[in-house]
């Protein structure tokens, strides 16, 4: 086996968005993450409303005309 290949490994601080920080191991020395245990729903019991009725408008308009195509045949 080749020796020195592999590269070193740290105690990592990982920091969310929402402000918690905890410690974990990986190759770099620090990482920001966007969602952790703390904040996401899964986690906390508590859902965060997303606007999906904008994103399903959006894709009925873009399709409308091959609806209209496929139940005119």
């Amino acid at each position: 086996m080749k020796q020195e290949i592999h590269p070193e490994y740290h105690q990592a601080t990982a920091r969310c968005a929402c402000g918690n920080e905890f410690t974990v191991g990986s190759t770099k020395e620090s990482i920001k993450v966007e969602i952790c245990s703390q904040c996401h729903p899964f986690f906390t019991g508590k859902q965060k409303l997303v606007d999906t009725a904008g994103r399903i408008e959006r894709f009925r308009r873009k399709y409308a005309k091959f609806e209209q195509q496929k139940s005119g045949k």
